[in-house]
């Protein structure tokens, strides 16, 4: 009776003993229950907008899109256990309100990280570029078209994301500076895009390997294989490879990648992006992008661009860029846009 007494008692007041533990020694390990709080990192909310102007002098466009709501997005981000990474992302695009991003990933080493949720997919390094970074008022035709961020389902872009699993790792430091020498991506997804659950029982496998021999110069290769399910019930394959190059260090930036399609959809494309600081608050980038929707001379599109970024506050950002298109598959196959664009986050 006595011993069954004291295990009563012990189970009732453990929970305040772990408690009083976890208050004594911040190096103790957590304990099950409300002492979990001490190891949950405060959420960081943040989100940014970018609004934009657009004349085109094309045959039949009126000037182009006029001024126009590029997208509007919120997050939530944080820790929990120190391991526990997770983000939640939504978007606006004028009245279309959706999901964007959400995971968890446990990244307690380096080496080896494991994510489940929905975010990008592993296919080009242009594709998990925040639209910040990107250097030019949109991407380049092979990141809309070949990973997916400019597919739209429901009407919501898809913006390059899908739901599924995926490992991650640095591997090989560098001695001198701490630069991995390699980077890995292994990608199990639904195939049907965001927000969307899958459609028959085979998943989309993606991945990608990189190389980093010096600090700031990247050389990758990417691999997708898997099917789309379409709106009318066909199952439509994708075979998809890539090979990119980047160098990026102290504001000089130097980009190009190369996408190749086959399966249902024959395709594909390249393009090279060049960036250079000309004042801490005035970077200037040119870019050459090109795509080939049926893999045909005949259906190429190529966009020159130039685009000065005005990075007046890190939080403001200007951007104006012209591009000069020449499309072979209209019968005008040669036009000129202007874009002005505003970044601003919080």
């Amino acid at each position: 009776m006595k011993a069954t007494l004291s295990l009563i008692l012990s189970l009732l007041f453990l929970p305040l003993m772990a408690e009083e533990a976890s208050t004594c020694s911040a190096d103790s390990a957590p304990a099950l229950g409300r002492t979990l709080s001490s190891y949950v990192s405060k959420p960081k909310f943040g989100g940014y907008f970018i609004g934009k102007y657009a004349y085109s002098d094309q045959k039949g466009q009126h000037g182009g899109e006029g001024f126009s709501q590029r997208f509007i997005r919120a997050y939530v981000d944080g820790t929990i256990l120190t391991d526990f990474k997770y983000r939640i992302q939504v978007q606006v695009n004028n009245s279309a309100f959706h999901m964007k991003d959400y995971y968890v990933e446990w990244s307690h080493w380096k080496e080896l990280a494991v994510k489940v949720g929905q975010y990008k997919r592993a296919f080009l390094l242009e594709n998990p570029y925040n639209p910040w970074d990107v250097g030019a008022g949109d991407y380049s035709q092979i990141a809309r078209h070949l990973s997916g961020i400019g597919d739209k389902d429901g009407n919501v872009a898809n913006g390059g994301r899908d739901q599924g699993i995926q490992v991650q790792g640095d591997l090989f430091s560098s001695k001198r500076d701490g630069h991995p020498y390699l980077h890995y991506q292994l990608q199990m997804m639904n195939g049907q895009g965001i927000n969307s659950t899958d459609a028959n029982r085979r998943k989309d496998f993606l991945g990608t390997l990189q190389f980093q021999p010096v600090k700031g110069l990247h050389f990758g290769v990417f691999g997708w294989t898997g099917n789309y399910v379409a709106p009318d019930g066909t199952t439509q394959d994708r075979k998809r490879w890539a090979a990119s190059v980047l160098y990026d260090d102290g504001g000089w930036v130097a980009r190009a990648e190369y996408a190749h399609s086959k399966g249902y959809l024959r395709a594909d494309g390249w393009y090279v992006t060049v960036g250079a600081p000309l004042t801490p608050w005035l970077q200037l980038y040119a870019k050459y992008d090109a795509y080939r929707p049926q893999k045909a001379w005949s259906s190429m599109k190529t966009i020159y661009s130039v685009i000065p970024n005005f990075q007046i506050h890190k939080n403001l950002m200007l951007q104006v860029q012209y591009n000069h298109v020449n499309d072979r598959s209209l019968s005008s196959p040669n036009y000129n846009e202007v874009w002005g664009e505003v970044y601003v986050r919080f």
